[in-house]
């Protein structure tokens, strides 16, 4: 996936009030846990702690073991990453139950009222932002993120262009994302144009683990708790 690169200390944001967050809290399957130890999945940072790590514009799968918290089940688009200044990311399949007419309410955002709002990270939630996403001739996926209200309403007329809207970003200090991928909390996969047809809600995150490989695909069928049976 490639990015059109935005500066981290330039977002293109809008100040909205505390949002009315929708609780997702869906059933999962019991069983499969025991097939765990059958099964053994390391991660790509584990055998090269030292080496360095490029994830621009791929999707972190949140863990299991992240079980408390806004990332819980998250899958993230990893617009920004580079050693200098940490990774930037957007939340995918947090939708919040709001359109953006429900947070901005002037006339020059009409075009975009029925925008759903997902929430994006943890950080800055006050803010809304805009993201673009379609897809080349040669069919790889493209994004924009952090993109003006103005060029939101441009890219919503362009076929093939999926806009979002994020209350809140994802972000890492220096380093701090790469330790976490070497702790196995993340798991990086290449996004495909299918994203496109998602409906970015939160089994995204158990669609995404199945194509990865039998193990994930047990991860991705077990409770919570897989130490419950």
């Amino acid at each position: 996936m490639l990015s059109e690169r935005t500066t981290l200390g330039n977002p293109q944001v809008l100040e909205i009030a505390p949002l009315d967050k929708k609780k997702n809290a869906p059933d999962r399957p019991l069983g499969l846990a025991e097939r765990l130890d059958e099964l053994s999945w390391r991660s790509p940072m584990h055998d090269s702690p030292d080496s360095p790590i490029h994830l621009e514009g791929q999707l972190l799968i949140a863990d299991p073991s992240l079980r408390e918290g806004i990332f819980n089940k998250s899958v993230i688009l990893l617009a920004e990453h580079n050693g200098e200044e940490g990774a930037y990311g957007l939340i995918l399949n947090h939708p919040t139950g709001q359109t953006v007419g429900e947070l901005l309410t002037a006339d020059e955002f009409d075009a975009l009222k029925n925008i759903h709002v997902h929430l994006g990270g943890p950080v800055g939630q006050e803010h809304l932002t805009f993201a673009a996403f379609w897809t080349q001739k040669n069919h790889q996926l493209r994004f924009a993120t952090r993109i003006s209200a103005q060029d939101a309403i441009k890219r919503t007329r362009q076929p093939g262009t999926l806009v979002r809207a994020f209350a809140g970003y994802s972000g890492w200090t220096p380093g701090q994302l790469e330790s976490e991928l070497r702790k196995n909390s993340w798991i990086p996969t290449l996004p495909s144009t299918g994203l496109l047809a998602s409906h970015h809600e939160q089994d995204l995150w158990a669609d995404l683990l199945r194509r990865i490989s039998p193990y994930h695909q047990i991860l991705a069928e077990a409770p919570d708790d897989i130490f419950v049976n």
